[in-house]
């Protein structure tokens, strides 16, 4: 029982939104067939060392069991034609390997020369910020923790860190590549599949480096311009007087310090911006599902939630928890 839950558990590995062997990427797909190369030219190598080191062992049973070490003879025609077998092996596998690195290499910098969606990605302790160039004002359209790609399209994405050292990684569509504060790092990614994919910091940051997660969802390209569109607007006004009032106790309290929403006072750089948070998935990067609940308790217990965060809790009788939660929900 227990192995076969052992072997699912492997097979799990294999699919689903956060795994470098479901590739649904350009980059992905090369790099996957890069790492299908080399297991098959490292398995290979494997099998025969064993075939051999086992071949060897039997041959020499019999002077083993008479207690004498096996004599191997220096002018040994067999050896010498072997040693010259093996180091033609190893260098067909070498220039097999050598050769599928360049392939792969080509495949990736091929992308360079596209004309491609041009996307800002900074890691922070705990979260991200992602910022895109509205094509009909040229304004920076911000939003956090979600990544939303044009499928069929190559988007560069440019990657920076406010901190520490991060690594942007979705497996299924890319490879992982480091963010240095002070240094300007880009990655493309063309995405092939639509769907929803899942990303992750892959260079430990901190305490909750495990979750510093973000989602990845690839559009259609007439979905992703009405969503980038959508994101340009500023928030919506309060549709009745729980938000209404939720509005006012964000604007005038302490969120407004580090929180932008853009078409209302709040203008704090520090955090996430709010301003569409309603029409996210999740919140604290990918910690808790974006329900009413989850934003409620996150902004009362953000440390018993996620320790070490730079969010500080913010105490609110229920009334006005309430109405925040309502007003935050409604910033679609």
């Amino acid at each position: 029982m227990r192995r076969g839950l052992a072997f699912l558990l492997l097979l799990g590995g294999c699919a689903g939104q956060q795994t470098p062997l479901a590739p649904g990427g350009e980059q992905a797909a090369s790099l996957f067939t890069l790492f299908g190369l080399m297991m098959a030219v490292t398995s290979v190598f494997y099998v025969l060392v064993l075939g051999f080191l086992g071949w060897a062992a039997w041959r020499a049973r019999g002077h083993w069991s008479r207690g004498a070490a096996p004599v191997v003879e220096p002018d040994d025609v067999g050896l010498s034609r072997s040693l010259v077998v093996w180091a033609a092996l190893i260098i067909a596998g070498l220039f097999l390997l050598v050769g599928g690195s360049f392939v792969a290499e080509r495949a990736l910098a091929s992308a360079r020369a596209r004309e491609a969606l041009q996307v800002s990605v900074t890691g922070h302790q705990w979260w991200w910020r992602i910022q895109y160039r509205d094509p009909a004002t040229g304004a920076v359209v911000e939003t956090a923790n979600e990544l939303h790609l044009p499928v069929g399209r190559t988007a560069r994405i440019e990657l920076g860190a406010a901190d520490v050292i991060h690594s942007f990684w979705v497996p299924n569509l890319s490879g992982k590549l480091d963010m240095i504060p002070g240094r300007a790092n880009s990655v493309d990614i063309t995405p092939r599949q639509l769907g929803w994919f899942r990303g992750q910091c892959a260079e430990f940051c901190g305490a909750q480096h495990a979750h510093m997660a973000f989602s990845v969802k690839v559009d259609t390209p007439a979905e992703f311009a009405a969503w980038l569109a959508a994101q340009a607007r500023p928030a919506a006004t309060p549709a009745d007087a729980a938000a209404a009032r939720g509005q006012r106790v964000v604007v005038g309290g302490q969120c407004a310090m580090c929180h932008v929403i853009r078409g209302t006072a709040a203008g704090g750089r520090a955090g996430p911006d709010l301003t569409h948070i309603g029409s996210r998935r999740t919140l604290a990067a990918g910690t808790l599902v974006n329900t009413r609940g989850g934003m409620q308790g996150w902004i009362a217990h953000p440390q018993a939630i996620k320790p070490g965060t730079m969010m500080p809790p913010v105490a609110l009788d229920p009334a006005d928890a309430d109405a925040v939660s309502r007003y935050l929900e409604s910033l679609k």
